[in-house]
């Protein structure tokens, strides 16, 4: 994992394009902005890299620019949920936990190769507090992710496998085909080889 500060990164003009196309950041005026990415870091991780572990109190703010990241929850013994997928223009955050003086419960891991734009969380939230259209649109985003989350669970248990992966198909066309068969499978809480089977008889 390669970290470098946005004005010293060498594709700096293109990640700031990219970041306009955030839909946390899209509104921002240019001063807003140039005032927000003299904060930020610029992440690079590989498939299979935290960017953030389950249980830390030092939690950042993450803007997607390439890739796709998931929100996952682990057990001592290593057994793992998939609570939700983001991709390019989207956010991740741990922001619940730091309101509520508790560890994060959950880690951040690229799915794919994958480049963020972060800055600590409590710097975002300082921002926040100067920016009230941007902080309102901010705790939306969270409590719709929230809401998301509760609903996929509950889906789990109501749905067979074939409706948990035509929920999937139709609240998320855009990353069917970008998210790996396994990693699809464990967050519809199904064997690969099911997701497979259900493929090939066309049920899906």
């Amino acid at each position: 994992m390669t970290m470098t500060l946005l004005e010293n990164h060498p594709e700096k003009n293109i990640i700031r394009a990219q970041l306009r196309q955030n839909i946390l950041l899209k509104d921002l005026s240019e001063a807003d902005r140039a005032e927000l990415e003299t904060h930020l870091v610029i992440v690079d991780g590989n498939k299979g890299e935290f960017l953030l572990h389950q249980g830390v109190r030092e939690m950042e703010q993450y803007f997607i620019l390439d890739g796709i990241l998931k929100r996952v929850v682990s057990n001592p013994e290593g057994k793992e949920m998939i609570l939700r997928f983001a991709d390019e223009n989207d956010m991740e955050t741990s922001y619940a936990a730091l309101r509520l003086g508790t560890p994060t419960p959950y880690g951040i891991v690229c799915v794919t190769k994958a480049r963020v734009a972060s800055l600590p969380l409590k710097e975002w939230i300082a921002f926040l507090n100067r920016h009230a259209e941007t902080k309102e649109l901010f705790e939306f985003l969270v409590m719709r992710g929230m809401s998301e989350i509760m609903a996929h669970t509950i889906t789990l248990h109501l749905l067979d496998a074939a409706g948990r992966v035509h929920r999937f198909i139709r609240k998320h066309p855009e990353l069917e085909d970008r998210i790996p068969s396994k990693e699809l499978a464990s967050y519809l809480n199904l064997s690969a080889e099911t997701l497979s089977r259900l493929r090939k008889r066309g049920k899906i």
